[in-house]
């Protein structure tokens, strides 16, 4: 992830650092798969707790102790594995496309009209809270919308990488970072087990366009509709995918410039007040001169404020820039260890070890190279758009080949992918903790209300939209 307008600091790692934090990963995995999902009873519903929570908060708790700390480096190792891993999630999802396309078809515009959820849902309800919390102008960039890297280059580009605007956009990025897939676990939890809603609408819900949210949601969905467990996954997988591709072009011709003047629209009071004290009252008589001096100090104290701002806007993005630096790993030693990891973990969920499941991975893997080599070749189209069309397309009912590939794939378990993602998620969320100081409390109400707003309008829209199509 890139935060500034210069070019991103990358390192290479190998097997000295991967290994430590592939071992550390693979016993926390192992056990938290052991350890199963709890059923908490809240009164207003049920919340279920999956391994792969577990697993992220035991990773984080691992990160941040002092007794043997985590070096930023193996930290960073984490977080590429966890990019990488991102991609086997998304090959799993898209062999449920493709045998729910009738499914997904049959949704109709529902799929393109709970995208304006996403939308709407930050705008309207988490910028006004902004707002109210007076975060300035930083309310635009945390609040136009919840896709994460995207996001930089948009407000970077319109505002400056020092701008208050892109502070937002940071401190969104942070909160999501902390606090995102816990949060969305335990939101769509409880909502799923009212059971009000159409499972497929929650799916589309789900897609917020974050791949470890995405996923966690729709663990949390799947406990309470078991039934329905492809066609949800298949439906959250289209949804994210529709989310990413969209994302970009909503957030820059629609999402922003709405958010900005929404944003001068419920502050042009305290604007004109402010413009009033700085340019002073009308001078009379001896006082002019005297008045005159006053407005010339106001404004070149407003100047030192705006300059100080930006130095501090600036410092925080560095921080930003060099807690989340990218660390490289040779592809070959990164799918190696989160094979081995997945295995692992999928052996567990399937109660036993099976050659099937080694099939399902080779699948998989064989999927994730091919379409990494696509978007090397095209250099337009990422590699997760070429994972998902593909995989939908030989997983589907008009691939000759689907039923001797989906077999192998389905003794996969997709959440023994997740809790893996999300422990080494955790185990490098400690490089991230000392910026929490930087974003303030602020963020945290707005950034929970922007994903409750943003899954909450999504699912409602997708409901009346299937309700209306069917």
């Amino acid at each position: 992830m890139s935060t500034s307008t210069t070019p991103a600091r990358t390192d290479k790692a190998g097997t000295r650092l991967t290994l430590p934090i592939a071992a550390l990963a693979f016993v926390i995995a192992l056990a938290v798969q052991l350890i199963g999902q709890a059923k908490i009873d809240v009164g207003i519903g049920a919340i279920v707790i999956f391994p792969m929570v577990w697993g992220l908060i035991l990773g984080l708790l691992v990160s941040v102790q002092k007794f043997k700390p985590l070096g930023l480096d193996l930290q960073r190792v984490a977080a590429a594995l966890v990019g990488v891993a991102v991609l086997l999630l998304v090959a799993r999802l898209a062999f449920n496309i493709g045998p729910s396309l009738p499914t997904l078809l049959k949704a109709g515009p529902a799929l393109l009209l709970q995208e304006v959820g996403h939308l709407l849902g930050t705008i309207a309800l988490a910028l006004p809270l902004a707002v109210l919390l007076r975060m300035g102008k930083a309310t635009v960039g945390a609040t136009f919308s919840l896709d994460r890297e995207p996001s930089f280059a948009m407000v970077s580009e319109k505002y400056g990488p020092d701008s208050d605007q892109y502070r937002g956009v940071l401190a969104m990025y942070v909160f999501g970072t902390l606090f995102g897939a816990v949060y969305i676990t335990l939101l769509t939890s409880l909502v799923s087990n009212w059971k009000i809603f159409d499972p497929l609408a929650l799916a589309m819900g789900a897609g917020v366009g974050s791949g470890s949210m995405m996923a966690a949601s729709s663990a949390s969905i799947i406990a309470a509709y078991p039934g329905d467990q492809e066609a949800i996954l298949g439906m959250a997988a289209i949804s994210n995918l529709i989310t990413t591709i969209l994302g970009v072009y909503v957030g820059i011709y629609l999402a922003l410039p709405l958010a900005d003047r929404f944003y001068r629209v419920l502050t042009r009071r305290q604007t004109r007040e402010e413009a009033a004290v700085t340019a002073g009252a009308p001078a009379q008589g001896g006082d002019t001169q005297r008045r005159g001096a006053g407005a010339d100090t106001e404004l070149a104290g407003a100047d030192a404020r705006e300059a100080a701002q930006a130095e501090e806007n600036r410092r925080f993005r560095e921080r930003v820039a060099e807690s989340s630096a990218a660390m490289h790993l040779p592809l070959w030693l990164s799918l190696s260890v989160l094979t081995v990891l997945g295995i692992g973990t999928a052996s567990i969920a399937a109660k036993g070890f099976s050659l099937t499941i080694v099939a399902g991975y080779a699948i998989m893997l064989a999927l994730v190279l091919v379409s990494i080599a696509l978007a090397k070749l095209t250099k337009k189209i990422s590699a997760i758009v070429y994972i998902t069309t593909i995989g939908a397309y030989i997983s589907s009912p008009w691939f000759f080949g689907a039923a001797a590939l989906n077999g192998p794939i389905k003794s996969v378990d997709f959440l023994s992918i997740a809790t893996v993602m999300l422990t080494l998620a955790g185990l490098s969320l400690g490089k991230d903790i000392p910026l929490l100081k930087n974003i303030g409390w602020k963020i945290i109400p707005v950034g929970l209300v922007a994903v409750t707003a943003s899954f909450l309008l999504s699912t409602v829209i997708a409901e009346f939209a299937l309700g209306l199509w069917h």
